[in-house]
């Protein structure tokens, strides 16, 4: 007789309960979801516009939608990953094998997309702000820049590194490009400015704002601008030009030996032979560096620096110290676009709409 506090023998009924209730565990254990793949990690960022954007990650691939922004990925030595530029991206010239995209201005979107960038770079300077609005809606994350002076440059390119995991590279490029222009500073000392035009575009007469990196760039140089306005790309009148009469005139092309000549003709036209700066050569003549806010920007200043005060260079080399550490612009060999004085960085169409804007808007991207 077994005992009431005894385990019973298991009956068959038990059996078939147990195989039962193991068949159903299994079961369970089968159709259990899943576990979700991790999502695809992402960098969130502010732009120099205030605008938030997400990066995919790892950062391999990038379109440059500026000739700016090519340049400064080439001096981070990040041009492995620059799959896509514009027409107009040509420094240094291993950029121009790169895939186009059109230019600044318009785009091609379709041509965009197809290159499968993690990130494209725009510059408030001269993309529009239908560019950006445009990658937006096709879900590709665009960081915008918009330094204002040539310290804002270098910080610019500094954050770009660290946006692009080359912080290293950044910190010693900015460290160099510091030193070179607090020699400059030095060299230069309290010698006053020399009043100049700096001319953009010849027909019509375009200039620079003073809020411009361009006006700050003559500051650094020794110059100030004769143009005094907050519009960045003015057109300006002959009459106020021969009113104003600056000391020099300031043109930026990619060459230099061209624009002396067609410098020369300038004599014979109506209003520029009003200038005392026409009728006594006193030109200078820059490489486009100047025109594009990237680390080449510190050797055309230097350039500029030496044509306005060149007695500043000659009394170092006199004094013994020999000469400023600086490395010669590299002019680029694209055609001459549009007139006589070009800056290939701003296309025509650019400028035009730019020098009128419409109201309430400062300029084509404006801050989101």
């Amino acid at each position: 007789m077994v005992g009431m506090d005894s385990p019973r023998p298991c009956t068959g009924f038990c059996a078939l309960a147990a195989v039962i209730l193991a068949a159903g565990g299994a079961r369970a254990q089968a159709v259990s979801p899943r576990p979700e793949a991790p999502a695809a990690a992402v960098q969130q960022v502010t732009d120099e516009l205030g605008r938030r954007v997400n990066i995919p990650q790892p950062l391999l691939r990038i379109v440059s939608l500026a000739p700016s922004l090519t340049e400064t990925l080439y001096a981070l030595g990040a041009q492995e990953r620059l799959v896509g530029v514009t027409d107009y991206c040509d420094y240094p010239p291993e950029a121009q094998t790169k895939p186009k995209v059109g230019g600044p201005v318009n785009p091609n979107l379709e041509q965009v997309v197809a290159l499968k960038p993690n990130l494209v770079l725009v510059t408030k300077a001269i993309n529009r702000r239908e560019t950006v609005d445009a990658l937006d809606r096709l879900g590709l994350a665009a960081y915008a820049t918009d330094p204002r002076s040539v310290e804002a440059v270098l910080a610019s390119t500094a954050r770009l590194a660290e946006l692009i995991g080359a912080r290293e590279a950044g910190e010693a490029l900015v460290a160099g490009l510091h030193v070179r222009l607090a020699e400059l500073k030095q060299q230069l000392g309290a010698r006053p400015p020399r009043r100049v035009l700096f001319v953009v575009w010849q027909d019509p007469l375009i200039s620079i704002g003073r809020e411009t990196f361009l006006a700050d760039a003559l500051r650094w140089a020794g110059a100030e601008s004769v143009v005094d306005t907050r519009q960045d790309w003015p057109r300006v009148s002959f009459e106020e030009v021969v009113r104003l009469q600056p000391e020099y005139l300031v043109f930026a092309s990619s060459h230099a030996e061209e624009e002396q000549k067609s410098f020369a003709a300038l004599r014979e036209q109506p209003g520029w032979r009003s200038l005392d700066a026409v009728r006594h050569g006193r030109v200078a003549i820059i490489s486009e560096a100047i025109s594009r806010p990237a680390p080449r920007l510190v050797g055309a200043i230097f350039d500029l620096a030496r044509q306005l005060h060149p007695e500043a260079f000659a009394e170092k080399k006199q004094n013994g110290s020999g000469k400023i550490k600086n490395e010669p612009a590299r002019y680029s060999q694209a055609d001459l676009l549009f007139s006589p004085f070009p800056l290939s960085v701003f296309p025509r169409p650019y400028l035009l709409a730019a020098a009128e804007p419409s109201a309430g808007e400062e300029c084509p991207l404006c801050a989101r």
